[in-house]
């Protein structure tokens, strides 16, 4: 049952600080985020959009 309690009081905790920041200052800490795919497998996705891209322009200029 005391965890159950704890788990609400956590959660409303959470969900009043949320209300109480400023709506520019949730969006600002958003957009500051990395993405997540950089975030967990760090340049590799990058890496392989740029090469994906170059190969995908070399075919278009032999044809």
């Amino acid at each position: 049952m005391a965890k159950s309690d704890e788990l609400v009081t956590y959660i409303t905790q959470r969900i009043v600080r949320y209300m109480e920041t400023p709506r520019d200052v949730r969006r600002s800490r958003k957009q500051s985020r990395e993405p997540w795919v950089y975030k967990w497998f760090g340049m590799l996705p990058l890496a392989l959009n740029m090469w994906i891209k170059s190969a995908r322009k070399g075919r278009k200029e032999r044809h």
